[in-house]
């Protein structure tokens, strides 16, 4: 039998990022189990669901892994406007349906003047190498791993000046180019760059084109943390990092203007704001 749930929202403002935080509770009677939600449903946002053990989970009709104690999670696309639509199988065969429609956000420009142009413009002998390294962060950003590190609040990488947000238009020696997909945090050279959350190491490359010294932390089921223009990166291919554990330092290596961390997140190909994983902090 099909049952709708509805949502009961309990919203919390941040004011310095002017976004909601949402923890919806689905319930359908008094006597069923909840599915419980955390996270931001906002353009850019992660939800992280906690179902009954045994439950099956689908989102917009594909399924989705669920770990042994019912924890899934998914992400909403920078310019995601629909609804969509999440259904829960319950251990005992009842199906719960719920829509989610992501929260419009309003995105900044930055304008960063000073690049070296090669790095706005590549030249045409570098465009096989920049394939290569996108081949090479595409690849490991499809990897979806059964095991959960995005279960727990995720941590700040490390404390510095913001400088750069997800989403923003980003204006490079006066050319319009593609939105920032991180968090940059201005850090000097050698600062420890730790593991936001806990996960097995995916990517490890000493010198991308564009990101230099680049490191990819697989959370678990499609949950993927980037940590871009490192200047030493400490851990090996497929080890596990534990929360907190230094994995990296600061570096300004590829496409940078001066020493500091671009974090970025992505849930499979979805690019999300690394910034929501984190409550804020003044």
């Amino acid at each position: 039998m099909n049952r709708f749930l509805h949502l009961s929202l309990l919203h919390f403002f941040m004011p310095r990022y002017g976004l909601v935080l949402l923890w919806a509770v689905l319930s359908c009677s008094a006597q069923a189990e909840p599915v419980e939600f955390r996270g931001h449903s906002v353009q850019g946002g992660v939800l992280i669901g906690q179902a009954p053990p045994g439950s099956q989970v689908s989102w917009n009709g594909e399924a989705l892994p669920i770990g042994e104690q019912g924890q899934f999670v998914f992400g909403l696309a920078k310019d995601a406007t629909k609804a969509t639509a999440l259904r829960v199988t319950l251990p005992n065969g009842e199906d719960w349906e719920t829509e989610i429609t992501p929260t419009p956000r309003e995105f900044q420009v930055q304008r960063i003047d000073g690049l070296e142009p090669s790095k706005v413009t590549p030249p045409p002998e570098v465009m096989e190498r920049i394939a290569n390294d996108a081949h090479l962060a595409r690849t490991a950003r499809q990897t979806i791993s059964e095991h959960i590190g995005f279960d727990v609040p995720f941590i700040w990488p490390l404390e510095g000046r913001i400088t750069g947000v997800y989403g923003s238009q980003r204006i490079l020696n006066g050319e319009p180019r593609a939105p920032h997909w991180g968090v940059d945090i201005a850090a000097p050279t050698g600062t420890p760059v730790l593991a936001p959350a806990a996960g097995k190491v995916a990517l490890v490359h000493e010198d991308m084109y564009f990101s230099g010294g680049t490191l990819f932390v697989d959370h678990g089921h499609g949950l993927m943390s980037a940590f871009l223009h490192l200047d030493q990166i400490d851990v090996v291919l497929g080890q596990w990092v534990d929360q907190g554990q230094p994995i990296a330092t600061v570096g300004s290596t590829g496409r940078s203007t001066g020493p500091h961390l671009d974090w970025r997140v992505s849930w499979r190909d979805v690019r999300v704001d690394a910034q929501l994983l984190v409550e804020a902090t003044d």
